[in-house]
């Protein structure tokens, strides 16, 4: 079979693997040949039927297969390169990635949204390949803390966990996170394949019930040993646990320890980064625990079938997401036999070791594949330490992406962050990382390239040869571009790959400080090498544009807008440079406006600091309440002494109705009384009332209040005043007074019932 590069004639053989290896260098894919393969083909040589070497190709003239060798003639029928290439890369080609699923006890944070992000990079780099892509994510709603935030808020379990859910997905599609599905925990489809599994279990003797006794962590939601716990709190958040007993369900764990080492062993790439690993075995080699894997303590989770008081413990229930999203054990999905076993879960270090020790094993006990690789990234740090709202340092995407821009936040979250480290988040970041690479060399590049092209040459411009040394050198970056962001991509260090792309940016920026093109622009005989200048220009930004897509999706089809160029564009199979012949270029907004560093500063730390003040406010309304709460009760004052008891019908004869006070004085004749003028929606009536010491005049004129009608007229002060009624008061636990009063919107003379 020939291949077609640019118009060019290349050979592929159909039987000889690095034949089609070999075109995949051409392409720009030297990660899919071996180290020394690699090494050859930088050398422009190419181990030729395992004895000679010949010269790699040029666009024409290919020399033929000799014994089993690395070309063959053509034949007749030869088809496009981009045909060829879509085929054998895409078909039966699937990737399936997940992110954790989050638990909506409130609203996410910063935080949350690196994990996602991250995982959206990696599943829209696969698509650009060609792949089927199944990118998995959702919310853990079952356990301890929904259940008591919940009943804090009044609501039931399922109609808070529903308001949580709806900002998230919201959060998601703000920050254009591509994902395939969203899977809830309450399901009524995940319940259903949970509750299977836990039978199996069950019937097969993994799990097997017995009694708990030890620690809890309701943030955790983790069982710790005395052993396991460090200083007397949960080791891994540190918070205070609180003593457990119950009868539990229980998880053989330990009968797996040692295929879980064999598996780490055999299988290098299954945790990441290597660090964790390590922390993986130590746990196992300490003395493997049987897992607690079900609360007669806790309602809100999923029943177990064959014993409803009990219901399953989170993490049972949460990690079979990633099977019951694709329709194990259910009918609602049929993705299970296409897409399993998964090629990446990533999650956050703390909760690692449930998804490669207790994971896996459920999985070998339920006779299941493993997923490929688990990678368990580190924190986003403020201050140097967790984001915590009790904290109040809390970073909320939503404020930032409406403050600069999505792409910006994703481009900081994907650059900054050292992939599987700990990172930290601080506004002096945030601002420079937009300014330098985003505005000053992505933006600026594009700016000054497209005003050229529009300046010297109407906006059109062709390709034209480079002929010096700097011309080649930005060629050869722009096509080894592809190989090393996909090498970083597949390693995961999403960081490096942005690296990559931004060396060719900012090489690009020197370029056209060595070449002049204003200088070039003087003299008419310069006009092809300045043409060849702003060519070369265009290719780079182009090619990084595609390949930028995978991080900056609103931005990179700007670019291609910019260039001239639509959304088809965005090929990853046109990242040669050279592809593109002509650029018709056209003007368009910046695509990173310059950020003012004091003054932005300024207002983040005003915001932080507010953002704290409200967080010491709400801890220690809460520290009150839950003081006042544990304290003793304090003795009633309450005067308990009763009535004679009377019948309902001598009850229904007292009249009470709403008033409203037009007039009120105090008395010369007395400190206590006030003197009150109340209508009560057929007449005028005065009332005493012994209130003086606790309202003023001005507290009552105009409230409506509640009064007794038909209580006799009553002579007092010697007769001087007549009070026809009694208003409504209350005694108060410090010996003072209350009175009911009614909104505007309820009439005068209204029965009070």
């Amino acid at each position: 079979m020939a291949l077609e590069l640019r118009g060019q004639t290349g050979i592929y053989c159909p039987s000889a693997c690095d034949g089609y290896a070999r075109y995949r260098v051409l392409l720009g894919g030297m990660h899919l040949l071996s180290p020394g393969a690699k090494a050859a083909a930088r050398k422009g040589t190419v181990k030729q039927g395992g004895t000679t070497e010949a010269q790699l190709p040029s666009l024409s003239g290919i020399p033929a297969c000799q014994g089993g060798g690395f070309f063959c003639p053509p034949p007749a029928d030869f088809f496009p390169l981009q045909e060829r290439m879509s085929d054998p890369m895409s078909e039966h080609k699937t990737f399936y990635i997940t992110t954790p699923i989050y638990y909506p006890s409130d609203k996410l944070h910063i935080g949350h949204s690196y994990t996602t992000v991250a995982c959206d990079a990696l599943a829209r780099f696969k698509r650009m390949q060609g792949y089927d892509v199944m990118f998995l994510t959702g919310t853990d709603e079952h356990g301890q803390k929904i259940q008591d935030k919940a009943a804090d808020h009044g609501v039931t379990p399922k109609e808070y966990v529903d308001e949580i859910v709806a900002t998230v997905k919201d959060l998601w599609k703000l920050l254009d996170v591509s994902y395939d599905r969203f899977v809830r925990t309450t399901d009524d489809y995940h319940i259903e394949t949970c509750q299977k599994i836990f039978t199996k279990l069950y019937e097969q003797g993994d799990i097997y019930k017995g009694e708990y006794t030890g620690h809890y962590c309701k943030p955790c939601e983790s069982f710790w040993t005395d052993s396991q716990l460090v200083d007397g709190k949960c080791p891994d958040c540190g918070r205070e646990v609180y003593d457990a007993h119950e009868e539990a369900y229980f998880f053989k764990t330990g009968k797996y320890a040692d295929r879980l080492l064999k598996l780490y062993e055999e299988n290098p790439q299954f945790i990441q980064p290597e660090s964790r690993k390590n922390e993986m075995i130590a746990f196992i080699k300490q003395g493997l625990q049987d897992t607690c894997v079900s609360r007669t303590s806790v309602k809100w989770g999923i029943p177990v079938p064959f014993d409803p008081k009990h219901t399953m413990y989170v993490w049972v229930d949460a990690l079979s997401n990633y099977i019951s999203a694709l329709g194990y054990g259910n009918e609602t999905y049929d993705d299970y036999k296409k897409f399993w076993p998964a090629d990446l879960h990533m999650v956050g270090k703390e909760i690692l070791r449930f998804h490669t020790i207790l994971w896996p094993a459920m999985l070998m006990a339920l006779d299941l594949p493993l997923p490929k690789r688990v990678f368990g990234h580190g924190w986003l740090l403020m201050n140097g330490g967790k984001m915590s709202k009790s904290v109040g340092n809390v970073v909320d995407p939503v404020i930032l992406c409406d403050r600069y821009g999505v792409d910006a936040i994703r481009y900081f979250l994907l650059r900054e962050i050292p992939f599987g480290n700990d990172g930290m988040f601080t506004n002096e970041a945030l601002i420079t990382r937009i300014n330098s690479d985003l505005a000053n060399d992505l933006g600026n590049l594009l700016s000054r390239t497209v005003a050229m092209c529009e300046k010297y040459f109407g906006g059109t411009v062709h390709n034209v040869a480079g002929t010096e040394a700097i011309d080649t050198e930005l060629e050869t970056m722009v096509n080894e571009l592809t190989a090393k962001v996909t090498a970083d991509m597949d390693s995961l260090t999403i960081p490096q790959a942005l690296m990559e792309i931004f060396a060719v940016i900012q090489r690009a920026n020197k370029y056209i400080d060595e070449t002049a093109p204003w200088a070039l622009a003087k003299d008419e005989a310069n006009k092809a090498r300045l043409e060849s200048v702003l060519y070369h220009l265009c290719e780079a930004l182009r090619v990084c544009g595609i390949l930028l897509n995978a991080y900056l999706p609103t931005t990179a089809p700007k670019m291609m807008e910019q260039l001239g160029l639509d959304a088809s564009a965005l090929d990853l199979t046109k990242t040669t440079y050279g592809v593109q012949e002509t650029y018709t270029v056209h003007k368009g907004e910046a695509l990173f406006p310059r950020i003012d560093v004091a003054k932005e500063i300024a207002h983040l730390k005003e915001e932080d600091e507010k953002r704290k003040a409200a967080a010491e406010a709400a801890n220690k309304a809460k520290a009150e309440a839950e003081k006042k709460a544990a304290a003793p009760a304090e003795e009633s004052t309450v005067d308990f002494t009763h009535e004679e008891e009377i019948d309902f019908d001598t009850f229904c004869k007292v009249e009470l109705r709403v008033a409203e006070v037009r007039a009120c004085e105090n008395l010369k004749e007395s400190k206590k009384l006030l003197h009150l003028t109340v209508f009560d929606g057929e007449r005028e009536r005065c009332i005493l009332s012994g209130i003086a010491k606790w309202f003023k005049p001005e507290d009552l004129i105009g409230k409506k209040i509640g009064i007794v009608c038909n209580l006799a007229p009553r002579p007092m002060m010697k007769g001087k005043y007549v009070s026809e009624g009694m208003i409504f008061a209350a005694d108060t636990a410090d010996g003072g007074c209350s009175i009911a009063f009614y909104g505007d919107d309820t009439p005068v003379g209204s029965r009070i019932h």
